[in-house]
């Protein structure tokens, strides 16, 4: 893997249309993989190879400091594209590609002692369910910490946790219950344990990972409530941004995969061609609907927000909202198509040889992430109304740091 790396260095993508004509062109080998990415669960390492080429793991590096400089439009395009190939790969090329962003929250020179390689991969869960020992230079960390998505094949991990000193929890600013944190740590450091034996998403590599008092020097911990600059890649939410681009492609992909179905097939119960089929034609034209309508709305809401950010306006409840709501029907959207083809195709989706089993089983999966649940709408509508939010991280907001 290293070598690729190597060789690939001087021809690494410096725009916008470069990393999307690569992501296009990786699309299909993706898709050749998949088979194998599913029963190795987790990205091969050719595979991790094929996303690096893309420039995906960099796009979010600014032009001064040698990347693309792609917005959130910009890299959630990119993972549409990859996940259209692999839902596990889209995803893990989602997670990876954090790196520029957390980098926004370290000291320059840190950063740039941690990342002097752009294509490097982070991973980990970031949400506060560990411990940090405040000691002298740093902290002692602890804890055991789920779904660590790619963490197979990255190279450093990140670890969310609450802060303790002289064994008490340090409250966080505001009133706030505990002061959160996230740690970096090389991924040599972190042990892996084999927790991820699930239906869909196999080859994301989610395992769980443990730490048992692994010091942390200070520099490598931050808060999201402190970047280094202000701006769009450097708010709460940045990391959540592209994450729609992963049901989007697998749906865009289902619904391309069945229409290809329809030359020469004939609908069983009524003797009719599927192209003639009203059943089959409804069946599309929803799908088809469905998709684009929470496309454009996933779309329109991070350029808006992002226009916003940058002329520097103070977002309004509505504004902060539109985009998380758009987030989280893209999930919804999704299962809906999958599970709609699935009827439609009939027992012939089920079997391991069509797709559509796979791509319903990452449906249903990335459906349970926390960030497609009802806490997530509750806390938007919750933020429009003046309410109380029960994710407020989920919308731009930072508890506890």
């Amino acid at each position: 893997m290293t070598v690729m790396i190597e060789r690939t260095a001087g021809e690494a993508p410096t725009t916008y249309e470069e990393v999307i004509r690569r992501a296009r062109a990786a699309a299909p080998l993706l898709r050749e993989w998949t088979p194998r990415i599913t029963e190795a669960r987790r990205l091969p390492g050719e595979v991790v190879d094929i996303l690096r080429s893309t420039g995906v793991f960099r796009m979010g590096f600014p032009v001064s400091a040698g990347g693309p400089g792609l917005n959130s439009m910009e890299q959630t395009e990119v993972i549409e594209i990859l996940s259209q190939g692999d839902a596990s790969a889209g995803w893990c090329a989602m997670i990876g590609m954090d790196t520029p962003l957390y980098a926004e929250f370290l000291a320059e020179e840190v950063a740039d002692r941690m990342f002097p390689n752009l294509d490097t991969v982070t991973a980990g869960l970031i949400l506060p369910v560990g411990r940090a020992d405040k000691v002298p230079g740093g902290y002692r960390v602890t804890g055991q910490w789920p779904f660590g998505s790619g963490i197979t094949h990255a190279d450093w991990v990140v670890a969310g946790c609450r802060v303790y000193e002289n064994g008490e929890l340090v409250p966080g600013p505001n009133g706030l219950p505990f002061l959160w944190r996230i740690m970096i740590l090389p991924r040599e450091e972190v042990t892996l344990l084999d927790t991820w034996n699930v239906i869909g998403l196999a080859g994301s590599g989610s395992h769980d990972y443990k730490l048992d008092s692994v010091f942390v020097p200070d520099e490598r911990s931050f808060s999201f409530g402190n970047p280094r600059n202000p701006g769009p890649m450097a708010t709460p939410e940045t990391i959540l941004r592209n994450m729609p681009g992963v049901p989007l492609g697998v749906a865009r992909a289902a619904i391309d995969h069945v229409k290809s179905l329809a030359p020469g097939r004939i609908d069983r119960a009524t003797g009719t061609e599927w192209k003639d089929s009203y059943r089959v034609q409804m069946a599309i034209a929803d799908a088809e609907a469905r998709l684009d309508m929470i496309r454009r709305a996933v779309y329109h809401g991070l350029n808006e927000q992002w226009e916003l950010m940058n002329s520097g306006a103070e977002l309004t409840p509505e504004q902060r909202a539109w985009p998380v709501l758009a987030r989280v029907h893209s999930f919804r959207v999704a299962s809906r198509v999958l599970n709609d083809l699935t009827d439609l195709v009939a027992t012939q989706a089920v079997r391991h040889s069509s797709p559509l089993a796979g791509w319903l089983a990452d449906v249903t999966v990335m459906r349970q992430h926390v960030i497609a649940q009802d806490e997530v709408l509750q806390s938007a509508g919750a933020l429009m109304l003046g309410g109380q939010l029960s994710n407020a991280f989920s919308v731009g907001l930072v508890p506890g740091s």
